[in-house]
């Protein structure tokens, strides 16, 4: 079965609860459903995995590289989370970056992503729904 990756960084294991009139009020369990539900007629199984610290997001890049594609929402590790940056520059496959509210709209230090350049795409402001979007936008430039 293949597999996709989704990689939340710090801060998005209490969505639901975190600032909702920002962030939403969907949990990251609702997130992972959604997205598994996104890719199941593919065969696909989503790994999820949410960590708080740039290291491990890090190793969980490494160990996934035979995964095919990911959604990464980085939350605050894109404004300068350059080794992160890194290590998605070395993963092999196609990959989403996402957030849940409009970093444009927002304070000026969030208006620049150092992930971004990177990502085969960015999707922003569009809540949760953002998370299913990525998965239907790779699963489109994914073979198999």
């Amino acid at each position: 079965m293949k597999k996709l990756l989704l990689l939340n960084g710090p801060n998005l294991g209490i969505l639901g609860k975190r600032e909702p009139e920002i962030y939403g009020t969907a949990t990251l369990a609702d997130v992972e459903e959604s997205v598994a539900k996104a890719v199941a007629d593919r065969g696909w199984h989503v790994v999820a995995v949410q960590r708080e610290s740039e290291g491990e997001l890090i190793q969980t890049i490494q160990d996934n590289y035979e995964t095919v594609g990911a959604i990464v929402n980085p939350g605050a590790l894109m404004i300068a989370g350059w080794s992160l940056r890194d290590a998605l520059a070395s993963y092999p496959r196609p990959w989403i970056e996402v957030h849940l509210s409009n970093v444009w709209a927002r304070e000026s230090f969030r208006h620049e992503s150092v992930l971004a350049p990177l990502a085969d795409g960015v999707i922003a402001g569009l809540g949760a729904d953002g998370y299913r979007l990525a998965a239907q936008a790779l699963l489109a430039r994914t073979a198999g």
